[in-house]
């Protein structure tokens, strides 16, 4: 979750919302993919920094599917990235702050929950909430104006 964190951090000192992901095979000890948020410099709705570490995780590995490998993440998936989790078979998913308005897994749809989702994977809250809340609370603020 620390390499996830030092990538959002990278995505804020780029512009982008400060979030980041980490694809770990565990059994094998390594890291396959990562992703820190783009759509803005990538002109890309699509560029959240799981859709890019799954990107990333498939190109490694040569297969879409992710089946056995764990996502980290600093901020609780929306809903297109928990169904590419979903499609791609990820194992597990480790997310560290909530996102009472955005997220998907706990929050909002409770995607995982869905009887008509094909897979669902291991879904955790991780350690570094409160710093990846403070990244998230800081790069805002300082857009809005705002006193940390």
């Amino acid at each position: 979750m620390r390499m996830a964190l030092d990538l959002a951090q990278a995505a804020a000192a780029a512009g982008e919302v400060p979030v980041g992901a980490v694809v770990v095979d565990e059994a094998a000890g390594q890291v396959v993919g990562t992703g820190a948020n783009a759509p803005v410099a990538g002109h890309d709705p699509t560029a959240h920094a799981e859709i890019v570490a799954l990107r990333a995780a498939a190109a490694a590995t040569g297969n879409y599917r992710l089946t056995g490998l764990t996502l980290y993440v600093t901020l609780e998936p929306c809903a297109m990235c928990a169904g590419a989790m979903s499609h791609a078979r990820i194992g597990r998913v480790v997310w560290a702050a909530d996102d009472p308005k955005g997220g998907a897994i706990v929050h909002g749809p409770k995607l995982f929950e869905q009887p008509t989702l094909h897979w669902r994977p291991v879904a955790e809250r991780g350690p570094l909430a409160e710093d990846a809340a403070l990244a998230l609370r800081t790069f805002f603020r300082a857009r809005r104006g705002t006193p940390v």
